[in-house]
């Protein structure tokens, strides 16, 4: 499976079982890749708690508000279910061919959410899913715009509303010179931050009986896309489901990262490493494996 950085199981809201590669412990922090995507699910939430945001009202894409132009019918609700009918390449290798590559190393890394805003439509938005990280910028960019602040304010959003109530004292967002939050890609957590904020998730938005994230949101986020995912997982709204069986959702991230919650298990499943992407299925195997050693407990 490659290299396995860090492992950690809770259940019943206690560490269970905890381990790390060599020059890696509790303190580490890790790469989230793409499970920032399911921490911006979770501050799109928290802005519509706040009556800030309307996820099926159009996206708020200045570049799009031309009365010709198509695209400004995408709602939010078809951004975080990938399925705006946006062309994007979503390809982690070929840099000569790879939209997600340019946007955040190449010439769209100043801004991110203006590279994927240039994103042509190839499909009638809510008719066709594909995984874009393009779209997540967007919506990282959307809830900005929403708060009406960007750059440390936004970051102070993040912490005051999110991270600091779940103690999530390792987190660290990513910013590009534009102010956007890199929602797509870049929040690095220790492995114990990332199982705190699958917790929240398991615990239906509420800690420590405060409710964080609005009622049903977290219901929203594990319903699947109408439009059915082309991967062997499902999708639901920037959260994946059914990694550990049915009814269970992850938030997955590029080499092997993935924080998986089981509900009827009261479970949540933090790995965190190195992979190549052929070994993918293997990791992704392997955390359904270990949540049915859980199921014969």
């Amino acid at each position: 499976m490659g290299e396995t950085h860090a492992f950690l199981a809770v259940q019943g809201g206690r560490i269970v079982a905890e381990r790390y590669w060599t020059g890696f412990d509790s303190e580490s922090t890790h790469h989230s890749w793409s499970q920032a995507k399911s921490i911006t699910q979770a501050l799109i939430g928290i802005l519509l708690r706040e009556g800030k945001i309307d996820i099926y009202a159009p996206a708020d894409v200045p570049e799009w508000q031309s009365l010709d132009d198509p695209r400004r019918a995408i709602t939010l609700d078809q951004l975080l279910r990938m399925s705006s009918g946006l062309k994007f390449a979503e390809d982690y290798v070929d840099a000569g061919v790879s939209d997600v590559i340019e946007m955040l190393f190449g010439s769209g890394k100043e801004d991110v959410a203006a590279y994927a805003a240039k994103s042509p439509l190839i499909h009638p938005p809510g008719s066709f899913w594909r995984y874009s990280s393009g779209t997540s910028n967007l919506v990282a960019r959307a809830a900005a715009l929403g708060l009406g602040a960007s750059g440390e304010a936004f970051g102070a959003f993040m912490v005051r509303e999110l991270f600091d109530p779940l103690g999530m004292r390792s987190a660290q967002p990513k910013f590009d010179k534009a102010g956007t939050f890199i929602g797509s890609s870049f929040c690095y957590c220790t492995a114990r931050d990332f199982a705190r904020f699958g917790l929240l998730y398991l615990r239906d938005g509420v800690w420590d009986g405060r409710r964080i994230l609005p009622e049903g949101w977290v219901d929203y986020a594990r319903t699947p896309t109408p439009v059915p995912a082309t991967e062997r997982l499902g999708y639901g709204a920037h959260w994946w489901l059914g990694m550990a069986g049915p009814g269970s959702f992850s938030a997955n991230g590029y080499e092997g990262q993935y924080t998986v919650l089981v509900p009827e298990l009261d479970l949540v499943l933090v790995r965190n490493g190195k992979s190549p992407d052929a070994q993918k299925e293997a990791v992704q195997n392997w955390m359904g494996e270990v949540a049915e050693c859980f199921r014969g407990a």
